[in-house]
């Protein structure tokens, strides 16, 4: 079974918000990347419980005749797919008239929409690859906190109530995985592209972030070097200062890729290692040296 790896737009996003200030529209987005990374997460842990000869794909981004589109989660049996739909919505939430509200009037994207675009295109891109599969689809709502309210009783929709025995029905039902389905769970795999050309990517500089390595417990930018050893002046905690080097290399890494990777950048991002040959053993034991000399720089 697949974990649910954090895609790279909420990491990116997770840096920035410790170096800079996000504005509101920026804030928003990210928060809400981070609710439904949760809501997946939460997801596959009960995911994990199942014990049938069962599939589990997850974050799939996929694309059919020029369209592009986002799985959650699927779960590949004998007979069925099931495609699911994740919300890690909060709150009083109702539908009216086909529209999706929360309380008091605030409206949302139908998530029945976004599944009934989701399946259509997934049943077409399978019949493609010659899979006739039967799909079986929902919307899960995994928030506890979470009510909908006029609810029709034919919705595909699974509450958090529902949850464990859906999947108890799911997990009886798998039995008996082919080799067609591992073929086919490949080629979903095979086929997975790696960025959506609806994501909102920030606009930042180097300039404008504040310099420094952050604490891996608390993220505060407020680590200090004793010795060989980074220690957080907001929380205490204690990291080796190689494990702190490389883990701000590989931050700085995916907030500039175009950037190339020297001691001396490494030097600056990180600010309170003071010494340049600790930076430069750490680049040569985790990269490969390119270059001699002042033009020297890792890839």
């Amino acid at each position: 079974m697949e974990t649910v790896g954090k895609p790279p737009l909420l990491s990116l996003f997770d840096h920035l918000s410790k170096r800079k200030m996000l504005s509101n529209k920026e804030n928003k987005y990210y928060l809400n990347l981070k609710k439904g990374y949760e809501g997946e997460v939460q997801f596959l842990q009960l995911l994990k419980r199942l014990k049938g000869d069962l599939l589990v794909l997850t974050d799939l981004l996929l694309e059919y005749n020029q369209a592009t589109f986002q799985i959650d989660c699927l779960i590949i049996t004998r007979d069925k797919i099931y495609l699911y739909e994740i919300k890690n919505y909060e709150g009083d939430f109702y539908l009216e008239a086909g529209k999706f509200y929360k309380k008091p009037h605030y409206e949302v994207i139908n998530p029945l929409h976004q599944l009934s675009r989701t399946e259509s295109l997934l049943r077409q891109l399978l019949l493609s690859i010659n899979c006739t599969l039967m799909i079986e689809s929902f919307v899960v709502f995994v928030n506890p906190t979470f009510t909908l309210y006029q609810t029709p009783l034919d919705s595909p929709f699974i509450f958090p109530s529902q949850l464990h025995e859906h999947l108890n029905i799911v997990n009886l039902q798998a039995k008996g995985i082919t080799n067609t389905n591992r073929n086919l769970s490949a080629k979903l795999l095979d086929l997975r592209k790696e960025i959506s050309p609806y994501m909102q990517l920030p606009i930042y500089e180097y300039e404008e972030l504040k310099k420094g390595i952050s604490c891996k417990s608390c993220r505060n930018i407020s680590v200090t070097l004793v010795k060989r050893t980074c220690v957080c002046e907001a929380c205490g905690d204690r990291e080796p200062m190689s494990s702190a080097i490389l883990r701000s290399i590989r931050e700085f890494q995916l907030l500039f890729p175009e950037k190339r990777l020297t001691t001396n950048q490494v030097y600056d991002w990180c600010r309170v290692v003071d010494s340049k040959k600790a930076i430069r053993r750490v680049l040569k034991d985790n990269y490969q040296t390119v270059g001699k000399k002042q033009w020297t720089y890792y890839v």
